[in-house]
């Protein structure tokens, strides 16, 4: 599946590739046209990493000898309109990626591969010239784990073996995405208290908590994927154990720790922190529903609300995505399938950068150099309410995609112009 970004319609020439290295990480540079539409993603078994831009165009034969923790480099053309190439790798990396403009070149996009061997620092940081701007973090909840195996298939699948490896994918694919960090509630089969989650994650100041799970029912047909939201009934019960509970008050909700604060001043503090965490739960949730939908047919059409612990947090926007019914033999298969699985988690890093690009928290690096984004339609939206989100007109974004008409589809990816 083919992630978007910023773009342009005509080809990208690949003008070179280039392999440097220093102490701790290996340094590609591809020297481009056009400012690319990449993708870019890691494999095992063995190592790899993948670079995918669409309408690329080699101008010559890839001649790279490989340097660093790259042991090869080739190319392919899995797609009529989509350059592949390949760096073949001694061990896997962590890989940083960022365009670049400059007087003696046009565009280079440059990935930097860090070894997984080397110990990771906080990566709160980037600097961008004079200003500096911080990461998106993105906290994975792979559901259930160690005596939780959570549902189980017919053919004795766990729900805690598939949610791992579908949070593990995710993780690598934000990681290698500009600007976004992942964190995982737990990298192996072991059980964390569903209230421990979502503290994790306000611990690691997450931008987002996102938890995978797969449905489960007693009708072994049913089938399809699933987004979930925190109820309102929930939050509300939340709401009232946090004023009630001693410890709970002088955690720190919104940035504001509600310790020392008067009962009303406190409630009212809350409320303001957990309406805005809701609503950007649900723009999440839109955003991510309308990619998995795209990817294939939705269990429904709109983001379902429910009392889960697990999205709890008062100030943190939290999803949970049902990938799919265990209980359903076919679909089952098909979670067991390397494949399709990378599949999932391409369709939900489309929706998070959808989510991120249309509403980037200030201060990020986001928010400071996306100048073009995306937009995936939801089941039951308008152009008009794309439009009125986004800030711009509805003839700004029928210029942007060349549509005739307003009508859009369910699924439809639509380039959203910066407003003046």
């Amino acid at each position: 599946m083919t992630l978007v970004c910023a773009s342009l319609a005509q080809a990208t020439d690949i003008k070179s590739v280039r392999v440097g290295t220093d102490d701790e990480r290996t340094q590609v540079s591809v020297e481009v046209s056009e400012d690319p539409d990449y993708r870019v993603f890691t494999l095992t078994d063995p190592d790899r990493l993948v670079l995918d831009i669409k309408d690329g165009r080699l101008r010559r034969g890839l001649d790279v000898a490989g340097r660093g923790v790259v042991t090869a480099v080739r190319s392919g053309q899995p797609e009529a309109d989509r350059l592949r190439i390949v760096f073949d790798l001694k061990e896997g990396v962590r890989p940083r990626t960022q365009v670049e403009s400059g007087k003696r070149f046009r565009h280079r996009l440059v990935i930097d591969m860090t070894p997984v061997s080397v110990p990771q620092a906080p990566a709160q940081i980037i600097a961008t010239g004079a200003q500096e701007t911080r990461q998106v973090i993105i906290a994975i909840d792979a559901g259930h784990g160690g005596v939780d195996p959570g549902a189980v298939g017919a053919g004795g699948t766990h729900e805690k073996s598939i949610t791992l490896r579908v949070a593990k994918l995710l993780a690598e694919r934000i990681d290698a995405e500009p600007g976004m960090r992942a964190v995982l509630i737990r990298d192996r089969d072991l059980f964390v208290p569903l209230g421990d989650r979502f503290e994790k994650a306000r611990a690691q100041k997450a931008d987002l908590f996102v938890s995978i799970h797969a449905d489960a029912a007693i009708n072994r047909k049913a089938h399809g994927s699933s987004v979930y939201m925190l109820s309102t009934r929930g939050a509300t019960n939340e709401a009232a154990r946090y004023l009630a509970e001693r410890e709970n008050r002088s955690h720190l909700v919104g940035g504001v720790s509600l310790n020392g604060r008067d009962s009303t001043l406190a409630a009212v503090l809350l409320d303001l922190s957990q309406g805005a965490a809701l609503e950007a739960s649900a723009q999440a949730a839109e955003a991510v529903l309308a990619s998995l939908t795209r990817m294939g047919k939705a269990h429904k059409h709109h983001v379902e609300r429910a009392n889960f612990v697990v999205l709890r947090s008062p100030d943190v926007p939290s999803v949970l995505i049902e990938t799919g019914f265990i209980s359903n033999p076919d679909e089952e298969r098909k979670l067991n399938d390397p494949k399709h699985r990378a599949r999932l988690a391409d369709a939900i890093l489309l929706g998070l950068r959808d989510y991120f690009h249309s509403s980037p928290p200030p201060g990020t690096w986001i928010a400071a150099n996306v100048r073009s984004r995306a937009h995936v339609v939801a089941f039951g939206e308008t152009l008009t309410e794309i439009a009125v989100r986004h800030g711009v007109s509805v003839t700004q974004i029928r210029q942007a995609n060349a549509l005739q008409t307003d009508r859009v589809r369910v699924g439809e990816v639509l380039k959203i112009p910066t407003s003046s």
